[in-house]
């Protein structure tokens, strides 16, 4: 239970007398890694850990996608090993002032650019800064830096000034790190179950789908074996065919060399294989069209249009979606399908989320061709070859139907989850800040 302090509770200031200190007197050493020699060229399968600013977390380190390196290269580069008790703070990027502490016992690490090591002097207790770095105070010092002249990132001075209150007893310094470790222990704990929660209803709309469009809506009517083991049983009055034969056309684009940057409204753009990634159609994922080029207008997408990845990751190869709006002047690129249905044969919505459904998903993948691993391809004769059940139009209407009611069901509970999670983090936040600059006595807030 997290009892020590209500959510809607301010803590109220107290005379703690904690001194205001600067982070370089604090510390034996402030400094960051570099790039290794060779770039990413030198990251291998396994070897010693390489941490980079994606792994650095107020939460803690992040190693599941962790680089490494060999033993060559971190010789190289001995002067960046970390050590346990080491805080890492974050000092360039969008994560810049993300920070934790280098747990104890710690395997051998090293840290890149992006990354400052602040190592701390004996008498000062590292996790009490390391929470002192997350709290709001320093957090908005960090960032008035970035507005300031520093927006590509902290120096080590910048970092080595920023101020911190810290109580001079180590005992009251250890006293309020055992108290954050406990709270922000229950905190973690209640945030983990309610993602786990959010991963299951994402699992749920999976199954949502793939039940209503494999199976239908009701389950006693008469059904027939589809012929297919991973298909199975499908109502009896369902067509069992390939897809092809419910295509009207499909097509794919173009991908001429384009500008480093998006489309502004009125100029001609063309879309990136990204923008199908999550499923829902995101038209900022494009390139502009140079002014020297023609644009051909046939392969301008419209609303209404059904997008499919020709070529991604095999868990993002043939993700399929719907335009439901477009700015206008934005083409397809030849990693994506335009596919058309035909109107008495196949709705484009449920044509969707058949695509989306397992029974689809299991082909897909399946078939997909290409050497490598982090790159698949598939043909359109692979898509059009595709084996899949199919209702009466009337029917893909109740089933859309029903799918739309059980998606906003689930989108009720997810939003409020999302909320519930957004109120804890913020919670986190103000109960590390209250705490490391004395706001409230830990000792009056531990549990009895």
């Amino acid at each position: 239970m997290i009892t020590a302090l209500s959510p809607s509770r301010q803590p109220s200031p107290t005379a703690t007398g904690w001194p205001l200190k600067k982070v370089k007197y604090l510390a034996v050493r402030i400094g960051s890694g570099k790039t290794p020699r060779g770039g990413n060229q030198v990251y291998v399968e396994n070897g010693i850990l390489f941490i980079r600013s994606m792994n650095v977390y107020d939460d803690g380190l992040r190693l599941d996608d962790v680089a490494f390196i060999d033993e060559a290269t971190d010789e190289e580069m001995a002067h960046t090993r970390v050590r346990p008790a080491d805080v890492l703070l974050n000092i360039t990027g969008a994560s810049i002032g993300r920070t934790c502490i280098v747990p104890e016992p710690f395997q051998k690490a090293n840290v890149n650019q992006h990354v400052c090591i602040i190592r701390l002097r004996q008498g000062v207790n590292a996790s009490f800064v390391s929470y002192a770095l997350k709290s709001t105070p320093v957090k908005d010092q960090i960032r008035a830096l970035e507005n300031g002249s520093s927006r590509e990132g902290l120096n080590y001075e910048q970092v080595g000034n920023l101020l911190i209150q810290l109580p001079d007893a180590l005992d009251e310094q250890g006293a309020v790190v055992a108290f954050l470790d406990r709270k922000t222990a229950e905190i973690d704990a209640v945030i983990a179950a309610k993602e786990r929660m959010l991963g299951l209803l994402q699992e749920k709309r999976q199954v949502v789908i793939s039940q209503a469009v494999t199976q239908g809506l009701n389950p006693s009517v008469p059904s027939k074996d589809s012929g297919f083991p991973w298909l199975g049983p499908v109502p009896a009055h369902w067509a069992v065919e390939r897809l092809k034969f419910r295509f009207r056309n499909i097509e794919q684009g173009w991908s001429p060399q384009c500008e480093n940057s998006q489309a502004e409204p009125g100029e001609w753009g063309v879309l990136k294989v990204g923008c199908m990634n999550s499923g829902v159609y995101d038209e900022s994922e494009n390139k502009a069209l140079p002014a020297a080029l023609n644009p051909v207008p046939e392969l301008e997408v419209r609303t209404g249009d059904v997008l499919m990845s020709r070529s991604n990751t095999v868990e993002l190869v043939g993700m399929v979606g719907i335009v439901h709006r477009t700015q206008g002047r934005i083409l397809l690129c030849d990693k994506l399908y335009r596919i058309g249905f035909r109107p008495d044969a196949l709705m484009p919505e449920y044509a969707v989320y058949l695509l989306r459904s397992q029974a689809a998903r299991l082909q897909i993948e399946r078939d997909a061709s290409g050497a490598s691993p982090s790159m698949k391809n598939i043909s359109t004769e692979t898509v059009g070859n595709l084996l899949l059940p199919f209702p009466p139009l009337d029917e893909q209407r109740r089933i859309l139907a029903h799918i739309h009611g059980e998606w906003d069901r689930i989108d009720r509970t997810v939003n409020t989850i999302t909320e519930q999670v957004a109120k804890l983090r913020e919670y986190r936040q103000t109960l590390i800040s209250a705490a490391v600059t004395g706001t409230i006595d830990v000792r009056k807030e531990a549990d009895p």
